[in-house]
């Protein structure tokens, strides 16, 4: 372990590794949502998270993943396993890894005997173990707990240990922020930008925008894009570490090559879901709308108000699932219904000029499908939607898809296309 060095001297922080530890959370019962408020924090200071890891508690395991991560990053920060009982073993494990010597620190022990009285109790002998600090490490206050956390020098790089409850670890980490790891980060800060696209599948996104994307893996700045897929659509993250400056005209520039590509596909550039950005094109315009629903059982309804503001431009969702419904409460024409199915385009039509009728809303949505598991047939598979939008001056469009999927799949993917669909025909772009 070396001495402190000056701040010109040591290596800015630009990669680092989150390593989880606790039996606990390799189990079905307890979730590590310390690593994502780590990395979110880390990420706002322009280090980019390169690995996570959750260990055990178990002592060669995790100085295998320490030894690991200081390896190939130059900031580790663990989170966990500073308690006072046997199975907490970051401490022991980190010291013996570096071959630091544990020194107990009175202070700290008198420290915990004060917190322990204060609420009329005497410290078990086993909280001792958390006065015990690896020779050289800088300790971090913890007003919320037992444990202090501990920051260690390891040439250029630094080992951050943190406890593990997040009302601990939390405002420690907000403080390491400001200070000690604030003083280890360049002006670069790395920068995201989302894009949401509808109406193509994953594959399809990949094939059309990786050549674009690819160029810029070389650029400087260079911009990283992954393609993530959510039923009825698919996410471009674009990420890019760099200068304010720099960082907005790199994303500037692959978002409008990527938006002159993908077109109408393209529902929005800087993150805004689909429900949003149909509430947008409906406030823009002035117009409310109404559904009418089967399949989806009120999913395209909750959609649009799960927006705030939503009740501005939306009038009423209506879920007609047997065909008496429709008759009754959306006023589809028996005919309608006995000729072409109830799953079918004129059906949908029905369904959302009936909605508009009865609501009054200038515009009208209806679904009607096949959700699954049964009730398909070689005509209409189960997966087969129908959708129907109805406007003013009696403006109409339908489609019918089959979706990919179990029942909540279906039911969910059938709501994203219909909201694409209405956002379509908001923008007239529907052939």
């Amino acid at each position: 372990m070396t001495a402190h060095m000056p701040l010109q001297a040591r290596r800015r922080f630009a990669t680092a590794e989150i390593i989880a530890v606790g039996s606990e959370l390799l189990t079905p019962f307890r979730s590590d949502t310390n690593s994502l408020f780590l990395t979110a924090r880390l990420n706002e200071l322009g280090i980019r998270v390169r690995h996570k890891t959750i260990v055990g508690d178990d002592g060669p395991d995790l100085a295998a993943a320490v030894q690991a991560a200081l390896g190939r990053v130059d900031l580790v920060v663990t989170s966990g396993g500073l308690g006072p009982t046997e199975d907490d073993l970051t401490r022991e494990t980190v010291a013996e890894l570096l071959g630091l010597k544990l020194v107990e620190q009175s202070f700290i022990v008198e420290s915990l005997e004060a917190r322990f009285a204060a609420t009329g109790r005497t410290m078990p002998c086993n909280n001792r173990r958390q006065a015990l600090v690896p020779s050289g490490a800088v300790l971090l206050d913890n007003p919320r707990g037992t444990a202090p956390g501990l920051w260690l020098d390891i040439g250029d790089q630094v080992l951050v240990l943190l406890p593990g409850p997040p009302r601990e670890l939390e405002p420690m980490f907000e403080g390491l922020s400001r200070d000690r790891l604030a003083e280890r980060v360049s002006q670069e800060r790395l920068y995201r930008r989302v894009l949401r696209v509808a109406g193509l599948g994953e594959s399809h996104v990949e094939e059309k925008v990786a050549p674009i994307y690819s160029r810029w893996f070389d650029q400087d700045p260079a911009v990283d894009t992954t393609v993530l897929a959510s039923p009825g659509l698919v996410e471009l993250h674009l990420s890019t570490r760099a200068t304010p400056s720099a960082a907005t005209e790199a994303l500037d520039g692959l978002t409008q090559e990527l938006a002159d590509l993908l077109g109408d596909k393209l529902v929005s550039t800087d993150g805004r879901s689909l429900s949003e950005v149909v509430g947008e094109l409906l406030r823009q315009n002035d117009l409310r709308v109404a559904v009418g629903e089967s399949c989806t059982g009120g999913l395209v309804t909750a959609g649009l108000v799960d927006v705030p503001g939503s009740s501005l431009y939306v009038e009423a969702g209506v879920v007609a699932y047997s065909n008496e419904q429709k008759q009754s409460l959306l006023g589809v024409v028996p005919e309608i219904l006995q000729t072409y199915g109830a799953v079918s385009e004129e059906v949908a039509l029905a369904m959302a000029e009936g909605v508009r009728c009865l609501t009054g809303a200038e515009l009208g949505v209806g679904v009607t499908g096949v959700a699954g598991p049964s009730g398909g047939g070689e005509a209409k598979p189960v997966g087969t939607v129908c959708l129907g939008v109805v406007g003013p001056g009696a403006a109409e469009v339908a489609k019918t898809v089959c979706l990919p999927g179990d029942r909540g799949m279906v039911r969910q993917q059938s709501t994203q296309t219909a909201l694409n669909l209405l956002r379509l025909a908001l923008l007239g772009r529907v052939d």
